[in-house]
């Protein structure tokens, strides 16, 4: 016997009327949403993972039979990094491989520049960038597979064995600055596994970006999942009063549930591959991307379309446990719908396990952090239906307007559909509060106009400051030239021997004098302040960029989840809304008490977690010794702002919804 679920599935969606379509539109508008932000941040970790590895070609490796030698340094023009490989071919040794991203191995006197370092070689005066290598007829180019991003800065030479660029002293390590930007060595090929400074964290940051939206899109899901619940639960305990099996109840549901899910869900997925060549204009970390690093593949594709898929249809099948159990009490609407006090409970216990995992100077990983992070979110959704329950009695205890009062009784009535309506900005509040106010790195303020020359000794340095003085003398360039001193580890120079010129005037004299000064430097080139805090500049920039993106997305999503919600409030509740109406209750009343229903809760429990963001975050500082940004307090108030008009913006959506299924409220309550 052929089974009635699907014939009776499509005959009652068919059924459902213009209300049913709309829920449906809306239901699979969500899933496209949170396939599409997910597909987004899963592009980005997996595409810089493959930024880091397109890097690591640059960091030499040691060979024990080493072919050449290659020398790694970094200098800097326009504050930006400037990433120059030097390698030089042993003689008497077998030819050395070419290098990623060129088609031979550099011969001596060749330079090879990436598009980006081409196009600012050309634009800007050779005094402040070209006189900084060999002088060519022409530059040769550096391919995409030798380089993250068509934005970075890269340059390859070609040298002969004995030059100062290839020598121990290119090695660095005069300074805890030069970790990360200088490197030598004799290798024999290119496959170090160790990515530029510049790239290795940038899969942890949009790691943690990804965590910090997963909660957010699952809510959304759950939320589309949801969406007709009451209308749902109507026809399908009168299906099951009429003789229906609860497997078959199920079975229906979640055939509609899947089906529009997936609609929506392949929508998002074909709206990510369509805005790919966009998306990869998006500036992170060391600039755009390649098209080719944020296409996550077919089988990630499928993966992201099939969980949001089956989030909406769990989310769907979970609201139908009272209909299967007790069909009577649903048609009878007799679902209080309570929260109970274990919430609070797990909450605590999980907050506990938080504070003594993070207490007591523990070193934890990166992995270790994301998963307090995710328990930490966790908790948060399974408490704030707990609290709007209880924000519901109290509110309705003191309540001395219609409006409040009403809204009142619905988060008290309906605890979960009210947390469902502000959960997206409530967990995106704790981003926001953390990230807002966070500065770490060194204050190197002090460094400000000088430049700086490391040299082999302290009479060497004399020497140097001599010539130091021609030098930018005959380059045009007014300076205060001084000898650092060996025991002054505060100083630009860490306590190495070496020069400081003092260089008034700007960003464009200090590229003069670093490209004056090139002559001077016996293995590590001149630097400026841009040098010394490239590892605090590099780690803040990237904090910046994520919090940018995942503030951006959980906006999107937050602002999706709220109107959809409400959308689908006022469509569940259109028999409530049209008896206040017929007892006598405005329209307007009716309006106030949905915001007011929204406002309560967002209030409470988005300043809560707001706050425990920039507590955490001033823990943070506080244990690695750096300062508070106070003007991320500006960013974290347009962040306020901007959430709470698009949370309004979002539910005055759904205005002319309400005035529509209240227009005949007789006909509509019977």
């Amino acid at each position: 016997m052929n089974s009635p679920v699907l014939p009776l599935t499509w005959h009652l969606a068919r059924s459902s009327g213009r209300r049913g379509l709309q829920s449906h539109l809306l239901a699979a508008g969500a899933a496209a949403v949170g396939a599409f932000v997910m597909l987004v941040m899963i592009a980005a970790c997996l595409g810089s993972g493959t930024r880091a590895d397109r890097t690591a070609w640059r960091t030499p490796e040691p060979a024990k039979h080493g072919t050449a030698v290659q020398a790694l340094a970094t200098t800097y023009v326009r504050h930006e990094p400037v990433t120059v490989v030097s390698l030089a071919q042993l003689s008497g040794r077998a030819a050395t491989p070419a290098p990623p991203g060129l088609s031979a191995f550099p011969k001596q006197g060749e330079v090879y520049v990436s598009p980006a370092l081409a196009d600012l070689l050309h634009k800007l005066p050779a005094g402040q960038l070209a006189d900084r290598f060999p002088k060519v007829t022409s530059y040769g180019t550096v391919g995409a597979a030798g380089l993250a991003s068509p934005d970075e800065l890269v340059a390859v030479v070609g040298r002969a064995p004995g030059d100062s660029a290839v020598s121990k002293a290119a090695d660095g390590g005069a300074s805890w600055f030069d970790i990360g930007q200088t490197a030598r060595a004799e290798v024999s090929g290119f496959s170090s596994g160790k990515a530029s400074m510049f790239t290795a964290s940038d899969q942890t940051m949009t790691l943690l970006g990804l965590v910090l939206l997963a909660m957010p899109v699952v809510v959304l899901s759950s939320a589309a999942g949801r969406l007709g619940a009451a209308r749902r639960e109507q026809r399908l305990a009168a299906l099951r009063l009429a003789g229906a099996t609860p497997r078959q109840i199920l079975a229906m549901t979640a055939v509609e549930a899947a089906a529009v899910g997936g609609a929506g869900a392949l929508a998002g997925a074909l709206a990510y591959a369509a805005l790919l060549p966009a998306l990869a204009q998006i500036p992170y970390g060391v600039g755009a991307w390649y098209t080719g690093e944020l296409w996550v593949g077919l089988g990630c594709l499928a993966a992201v379309v099939l969980a949001v898929t089956a989030l909406i249809t769990v989310s769907a099948v979970s609201m139908l446990r009272q209909v299967a159990t007790s069909p009577l009490g649903v048609a009878q609407q007799a679902n209080p719908r309570r929260t109970r006090l274990i919430r609070l409970v797990v909450f605590a216990v999980a907050l506990g396990y938080i504070w003594m995992s993070t207490d007591g100077g523990n070193q934890l990983k990166a992995r270790q952090l994301l998963a307090l992070l995710l328990l930490f979110y966790g908790a948060f959704w399974l408490f704030g239906p707990w609290v709007v329950d209880r924000l519901g009695r109290v509110v309705g205890r003191f309540a001395r307007r219609p409006a409040t009062l009403l809204a009142a009784r619905r988060l008290s009535d309906d605890p979960r559909g009210a947390w469902r309506t502000v959960s997206g900005l409530v967990l995106a509040g704790f981003a926001a509060g953390f990230f807002s106010v966070s500065m770490l790195g060194a204050d190197t303020s002090q460094y400000r106009d000088q430049v700086s020359v490391v040299s082999a000794d302290t009479g060497a340095a004399r020497h140097a400051a001599t010539e130091a003085r021609t030098l930018l003398h005959r380059a045009g360039v007014t300076a205060t030239v001084t000898v650092g001193r060996e025991d002054d580890f505060d100083s630009m120079l860490g306590g190495a021997p070496g020069v400081i010129a003092h260089v008034p005037g700007g960003q464009e004299r200090i590229d003069t004098a670093l490209t004056a000064l090139t002559p001077l430097t016996s293995g590590t080139p001149p630097y400026s302040r841009d040098y010394t805090n490239a590892n605090d500049r590099t780690a803040t920039g990237l904090i910046s960029d994520v919090t940018t993106a995942t503030l951006a997305l959980s906006f999107l999503v937050a602002t999706a989840s709220a109107g959809l919600t409400a959308a689908a409030n006022v469509l569940d509740r259109r028999r409530v809304y049209s008896l206040l109406r017929l007892a006598g209750t405005p329209l307007k009343v009716l309006d106030r008490a949905r915001t007011r229903e929204t406002v309560v809760p967002l209030v409470v429990l988005a300043g809560g977690t707001t706050a425990m963001g920039v507590y955490g975050s001033y823990q943070l500082n506080k244990a690695v010794g750096a300062t508070i940004n106070t003007s991320g307090a500006l960013q974290l108030a347009a962040c306020a702002v901007l959430g709470a008009l698009a949370m309004f913006a979002a539910i005055n959506g759904s205005r002319p919804l309400l005035r529509r299924v209240t227009a005949d409220p007789a006909q509509t309550a019977d």
